[in-house]
Formats: structure tokens, sequence, C-alpha cells
């Protein structure tokens, strides 16, 4: 018996009740897509199951899904990808991580060029693209790494090849992380290598991300104190700071994702295997990217059949997400939304799951079918599926 869970980052379905606290009312990541482009043509999640959990244009209620389905509430404060992976599998956060919408504070920045031996450029939002092309000459000339960061809990850390080799650039970002720690511990410390000249600028496939540990256990730790194998596949290794994992597979896009996930269903006898797709949240939802983000929906699409019909007699395949990133919104930052539950087994009966009030009901159902411990929080449906 396998338990697959595909994550599609940043994919929404409509605004929790507290989303105006965040400045998200009105979010709705598949429901405005879905109305700004007249319908969504996906027949594998509509055949799920996918139009009967909320309202999105092309995709109507069916009576008999090939998928049980359902929404789940985050509990957890916040809308980051940090505390929506651990809300999965178990952990809820009283808190919201930090970010800095105004840039990181003095204290932060003059004790990370102490430590670093530089001063820096940037310290402000931005996309990394987009601050990689205003200062990459300048940090050509002067050998300053830039700074950055998001909407997410995030730091990151830029710099071109040629200027601060790759392992120097992990080691500050090292640096970085042993500083931001109590009010200032942000979910990730990132570094994003870079190559190319002034005006075409190009990032790396060598990101490494330094990722601040889950809070306590997390489904992933039980697991792999079972003995159990657990694959990641995507940044998965990355949210949970390495722990709970056998090994994880890192992935460029969604595309090779899709082949990774694929691959797995075909190949892996891993009994817990997580594959993060990022392309819905970091290239469409970030950019607001609506055709973009309608497209990637697609290509998953089209690659849901393959993925069911290889899974095996005991196998389960679960489709979530964690959080929103409405493309239609001025926003571009993530979005306070439920989150949309399908669940898929040849062995399973298909039920309406309703509106589950933690993404840890899904943790809890996969540590119940995998005979571990409870988790500290969420409830199991499996006795609605069996």
């Amino acid at each position: 018996m396998r338990n697959l869970v595909l994550i599609l980052d940043g994919c929404g379905c409509g605004e929790l009740p507290d989303a105006a606290q965040y400045d998200d009312a009105g979010s709705n990541t598949l429901g405005n897509l879905a109305r700004a482009l007249n319908g969504l043509d996906l027949p594998a999640f509509h055949a799920m199951g996918l139009g009967n959990l909320a309202q999105i244009q092309g995709l109507h209620p069916i009576p008999n899904p090939t998928s049980s389905f359902g929404r789940m509430v985050e509990r957890s404060k916040g809308k980051d990808s940090t505390i929506g992976h651990w809300e999965l599998f178990g952990i809820v956060s009283k808190r919201p991580l930090p970010t800095y919408p105004n840039g990181f504070p003095p204290e932060i920045m003059h004790a990370f060029e102490r430590a670093v031996g530089r001063q820096t450029l940037g310290n402000r939002p931005a996309s990394g693209t987009t601050i990689i092309e205003e200062l990459g000459r300048e940090h050509l000339e002067s050998g300053r790494p830039i700074v950055y960061t998001s909407a997410d809990s995030v730091f990151q850390v830029a710099a071109h090849k040629d200027i601060i080799p790759l392992e120097e650039l992990y080691r500050i970002c090292g640096q970085a992380r042993r500083i931001l720690r109590g009010k200032h511990a942000v979910g990730r410390v990132i570094a994003r290598p870079f190559v190319g000249k002034p005006g075409c600028f190009r990032r790396t496939s060598e990101r490494k991300d330094f990722s601040l540990p889950p809070p306590g256990k997390t489904l992933l730790d039980f697991a792999r104190e079972a003995g159990k194998e657990v694959l990641g596949i995507g940044k998965i290794d990355y949210i949970f700071a390495n722990r709970g994992l056998s090994r994880c597979i890192h992935t460029e896009n969604n595309a090779h994702g899709i082949r990774e996930i694929l691959s797995a269903v075909k190949n892996d006898p891993s009994e817990l295997i997580i594959a993060n797709l990022i392309d819905f949240d970091m290239v469409y939802g970030h950019r607001n990217d609506v055709k973009g983000y309608a497209a990637a929906l697609r290509e998953v699409d089209d690659a849901l059949p393959r993925i069911t019909q290889g899974l095996g007699e005991g196998d389960i395949l679960y489709i979530t997400s964690d959080h929103g990133n409405d493309p239609t919104t001025p926003s571009t930052d993530h979005s306070r939304e439920y989150v949309p539950l399908l669940v898929h087994g040849p062995s399973l009966q298909n039920a309406d799951l309703g509106t589950r009030d933690t993404f840890a009901d899904l943790g809890q159902t996969i540590a119940d079918f995998m005979g571990l411990p409870r988790l500290s929080v969420g409830t199991s449906f499996r006795h609605s599926i069996t």
C-alpha cells in the first residue's frame, strides 16, 4: 500500500472566513481563474469531482465522481508555504512566520554583513528575476550579494557564480540561517545563484534552501521512526529541513515533477510519496499569469489518467494544496483560502468529505492507513472512504 500526496502549490478554492484579515477578501484561485477564462477545460479533474467541491466555471458537479472530494480549512496563522505544508502533516502554527514588506531591519542586516564580511545590495521585497536584472551589474562591480524577500517568510541571497562561488554562497546563507532566530525566524533562507551578463542574467538550478525545522513531529517523522520509506519530489526536503525523508528528488519545474511522479508510481515502493508542483505558485501565481496558470493545470490534468492507472490495488492518491495564489487579483501574494481535497484509490469508496476543519485531516488519515501514531491534530476520514 502506497500513499501518494500531490500538492498543487498555491491552488486555493475560495476565500476563508478570515481572509479579510490577510487582505485577501474576494480571493478564489480556481473560481476566479475559471471566470477570467470563461471556464476551465480539465476533463480528468472534472471526472474526479473538482467541480463538486467548489463553483468552478466549466467544471459542474457530477453525480458519480471517480474520487472522494472536499475542501480543507487552514487553522494555522498565516498563508506561507512552510506552515501550509506543516499543517498538512500534523502541525498547526499559532503564529505566522515573520515577513518583511519593508525589507529586513538594521539589526538583521548589520549582523549579516558583519558575519559574511561583505556589504549587501537590495534588501527589499522583489521578484528574483527582476531584482537580479536591476542590481546585477552593480553586484558584478562591487561583489556585494543581493538580499531580497517576498510575500513569503524568506531571506533570499542572490549572487553571480563568477563573483561569489557556489560553496561560498551556501556558506553565507548558512550564516544568515544562524542569525534569523527568535522573532526573526523566517521559514527559509534561500541561496539563489545566477550566471550570464547584464541584460541576460539567468538563475541556475542550484538553489538551496536553509529551512526552519518543524517545531514538532510530523507524519514524515512518525513514518521514518516506524521504518517506512518516505520519498519527496520537489522542494519537500526544504520545507521539512531534511527531516522525515528517506530521499528527495529535486525538480526544475512542473513538467519535471510530473515525470518523476509517473516514474515513482511505476517503480517506487515507498509507502509515503509527497510531491510538490511549484510552478502554480512560483511561476504563475506570483506573476499574475492567468493563462500560464490555466495551462499548468491542464498539464497536470493530462497526466492524471496515467497517474491513476499506475496505482496498485491498495494505493491511494491525495490531491491538495498548501494555500491559494489567485493570479486574477492585483496582489501577487499568497491568498488565504480553502484548499481542494481529492482522494482516489482503486479499492476505495467515493464520498463527499465536506469541509474539513484543518489541513491536518489529510495527515491524520494517512497515519491511520499506515498504522502510525495519531498526529497531535486532525480527524481521520478513513471510515468515510473504506
